[in-house]
C-alpha cells in the first residue's frame, strides 16, 4: 500500500512536470507539483527505512550498498 502511495504521487508529479515543459509559467501546475513531491518525500523515507533504497540513485556513495540489505520479502515483519 505505502508503494502504491509513492507510486501515485510521484507519477502525479512527473506528470504535471511534462505539463510544464510547455506551460513553464503557469503557478497553480508548479504549487500542484511540489505539493505531490512534498508528499512523496515522507513515504518514500518511511519505505526506505523499512526496505532500503527505492531506485539505485537512492544510495549513498557505494553504489552496491542497496544489495547488502534484506530484500523484502526477507524481512521478518512481512513473515
Amino acid at each position: 500500500m505505502l508503494l502504491k502511495k509513492i507510486s501515485t504521487y510521484k507519477f502525479a508529479a512527473l506528470d504535471l512536470q511534462l505539463y510544464l515543459d510547455t506551460h513553464p509559467d503557469d503557478e497553480d501546475t508548479i504549487n500542484k507539483m511540489n505539493m505531490f513531491k512534498e508528499k512523496a518525500a515522507p513515504l518514500v523515507e518511511k519505505y526506505e527505512r523499512k526496505y532500503g533504497p527505492l531506485t539505485k540513485s537512492e544510495t549513498e556513495m557505494n553504489n552496491w550498498s542497496w544489495i547488502k540489505a534484506p530484500w523484502p520479502w526477507e524481512s521478518e515483519d512481512d513473515c
